[in-house]
């Protein structure tokens, strides 16, 4: 089976919420990557999403450490939803 990784990138004015998460997430722009699989046996490229995974800010002080978290892709656009309409 063939898979991608689709990388983009989220932002947020404010600080939000995900659920696994004791403490709401900081402001700043996240990057997020996709990971797909190519649904075989149609005519035409088709792309099922496996998970989507957000990499985690680090607080000011901290060291520079790659935290990663397997996040909803629903929910997350939810959240940037929310926080672009209080902006």
């Amino acid at each position: 089976m063939t898979q991608r990784t689709v990388p983009s990138t989220i932002t947020f004015n404010k600080p939000f919420h995900l659920s696994g998460f004791e403490e709401p997430l900081q402001a700043g722009t996240y990057k997020v990557e996709t990971l797909e699989e190519l649904i075989e046996g149609l005519s035409f490229p088709a792309w099922r999403r496996i998970e989507t995974l957000l990499f985690l800010l680090q607080p000011p002080g901290q060291p520079k450490l790659t935290q990663v978290a397997v996040v909803d892709p629903i929910e997350l656009e939810e959240a940037r939803s929310r926080d672009q309409e209080a902006a």
